[in-house]
């Protein structure tokens, strides 16, 4: 049976096609648009992932959507009644929207897939629950036959919290935590009031604290949010604006701090900031282990599976994985709204049909490369008519160039095999460079990817060498977890060096990778094994013969404000616009300095930075 599923309209648009419950093919619509979080229905994502499978929708048994509009719905209208008459200007502008498009969705859908077939039948459309996606999408790819699964995020048509128990080929619903009540909302409200971008600008949140103290926290936990021992939670709603209002916090919460809402483009962070973003991440990481232990001491299963916008939290998630209360711990790499595609289709595919599980001794995410790939011949014209200068190697060539570039302090555009699925760079669609180096984290910030300075790198490191070098002896195969360097790797900090803060902690050398440490010692990880992604490991495997460390710094191939790059022509752009040295798709080596192109576009300015 061929099912595709669909993830749509709010943010992060996806499609992905399970065949006889094999995850073949996932992708973000974003990539193919070039549009950061597009939230458009995901044509040019369904059209990949039928190709990919060679498949037409013709013969597609079942399209699922991830969540039920008419529940969204159905909250939407509850919540503005019980508020009446107060947020009137919200409604006013929610309702056009939801009588013209999202409460018929299910024509909408039929009329958008008729576009690729014209035929496709209208009762072929079915709907999952938003929750029920998210958890899906954790438990069914996991390694674990029983599992509990904890799905955190903003909210989905009522819930913002749910637990369910995993077992065989069923998820049970065990309990919720509803709208307006949120984790994910909570952590949403103080990224707006630090000035990022709210449902982008998360990530930026997490890697500030650790540059400040969490002097709020005490302060947070007494007047906005109620957390039990058992990890339920209540948040006093006078703080806050989003229920009904346009902006995501009140006056009462500006006043408690004392400062207003950063303005980006005119106010800079300050240590206030640093010390607001430490303290609401200090609140989160409360709350996700007392909810933790309370599961497993109420179920007393070893295994947990997590899903949602929250779980993208790598430090929260580490916190919960250091508490040892969980044997095993698996998160969803694309844990997001853009994975609910998958997890639809799978919710189908087992509870509604009742198909055995195959469970995969890793997990069957396929290391979440699930994207499109291109051929030699399709490189090689997109090449040429591009007019770039490249050297076709050998895969050894290519193997043994790039680490050495990597080596010599280059930044390398690395692009091979098939795109990720999900928001992290896994070896794919990456940049790559020298940890060891102390220049590489500001480059890479201002240079290549035009952001603030503060942000830290990921790294990627050997699997069987990972205990070598960081207090970690597990599989991060999605950096969706952190881990602290080994302390024999660490530089101990003189007395003048212990008294600076804030962003002049980056000036201090703390271990021998110093382009990974963060300034908490940390570092984002992601184990590479041979079996999942051979090129990316032979890499990295070259790179420690040559220079004795098993480890690249990763991040995205992007820049600020764009999607990651999908095509040979998206990368030969990013490559151009930016001060990487080395581009390498496939076998294909191209070097910065030997590129005459004239009259290049302003890259820089062709994104709206986030």
């Amino acid at each position: 049976m061929i099912l595709l599923g669909i993830s749509a309209f709010y943010h992060d648009s996806a499609s992905a096609l399970i065949i006889d419950g094999e995850i073949i093919a996932a992708a973000q619509e974003e990539r193919f648009t070039r549009k950061r979080h597009d939230s458009s229905f995901p044509i040019n994502s369904i059209n990949y992932v039928l190709k990919e499978s060679n498949v037409n929708l013709e013969e597609v048994d079942k399209v699922i959507f991830y969540d039920k509009p008419l529940l969204k719905f159905e909250r939407l209208l509850e919540t503005y009644i019980f508020m009446s008459p107060k947020g009137f200007n919200s409604f006013r502008m929610a309702m056009p929207i939801w009588l013209r498009e999202k409460l018929f969705l299910k024509n909408y859908l039929h009329k958008s897939l008729k576009e690729i077939y014209d035929n496709f039948k209208i009762e072929n459309i079915l709907f999952s629950e938003h929750h029920l996606s998210h958890a899906a999408s954790a438990f069914y790819p996991s390694p674990f036959d029983e599992a509990i699964v904890l799905t955190l995020d903003g909210v989905g048509e009522w819930a913002s919290s749910s637990v369910m128990v995993g077992k065989n080929n069923n998820l049970e619903i065990k309990k919720e935590i509803h709208f307006p009540n949120s984790l994910g909302l909570l952590y949403s409200a103080f990224t707006y009031y630090i000035g990022f971008r709210v449902n982008s600008g998360e990530y930026k949140l997490m890697g500030l604290a650790p540059y400040g103290e969490p002097k709020y926290k005490d302060m947070i936990m007494k007047e906005m949010i109620d957390i039990k021992e058992d990890g339920s939670f209540r948040l006093d709603q006078s703080y806050f604006n989003y229920v009904t209002g346009l902006k995501m916090i009140s006056k009462k919460f500006i006043k408690l701090f004392g400062e207003p809402v950063r303005r980006p483009d005119k106010d800079k962070i300050t240590s206030f900031h640093m010390d607001i973003a430490a303290s609401i991440q200090a609140v989160i990481e409360e709350a996700l282990i007392k909810i933790t232990r309370s599961l497993i001491n109420e179920y007393s299963i070893n295994n947990l599976c997590l899903a949602g916008g929250v779980a993208l939290n790598c430090v929260a998630n580490s916190k919960i994985l250091n508490d040892k209360k969980f044997n095993n711990l698996w998160i969803q790499p694309a844990s997001g709204d853009a994975g609910g595609a998958v997890g639809a289709a799978l919710a189908y595919w087992y509870m509604e049909l009742g198909n055995q599980r195959i469970i995969d001794k890793n997990d069957s995410m396929k290391g979440s490369f699930l994207g499109p790939s291109y051929s030699d011949k399709e490189i090689e014209k997109d090449l040429l008519d591009l007019g770039a200068k490249f050297k076709k190697l050998s895969y050894d060539e290519t193997i043994k160039l790039t680490a050495n570039a990597i080596a010599d302090e280059k930044a390398v555009g690395w692009f091979q095999g098939r795109m990720e699925f999900g928001p992290r760079a896994l070896g794919a669609r990456s940049i790559l460079a020298d940890p060891r180096s102390e220049r590489t984290q500001t480059t890479l910030n201002l240079k290549v990817k035009f952001r603030e300075s503060f942000r830290p790198f990921g790294p990627s490191v050997l699997r069987e060498k990972a205990s070598d070098w960081f207090k970690f002896d597990s599989d991060s195969p999605y950096m969706l977890l952190v881990s602290d360097i080994n302390d024999d790797k660490k530089i101990s900090m003189d007395e003048e060096q212990k008294k600076l803060f804030g962003i002049d902690k980056l000036k201090v050398k703390r271990s021998e990778i110093p382009a990974i440490t963060h300034v908490d010692y940390s570092a984002r990880l992601q184990t590479v094994s041979e079996e999942t992604n051979k090129t990316f490991f032979d890499l990295i495997k070259e790179f420690d013969r040559i220079s004795g460390c098993p480890i690249v710094v990763n991040t995205s191939f992007n820049i600020r404000g764009e999607p990651i790059v999908c095509t040979p022509k998206d990368a030969f752009k990013c490559f151009l616009g930016t001060d990487l040295d080395i581009l390498v798709i496939g076998n294909y080596f191209l070097i910065k300095n030997e590129q005459t192109i004239k009259n290049k576009v302003d890259y820089k300015s062709s994104y709206e930075l986030d």
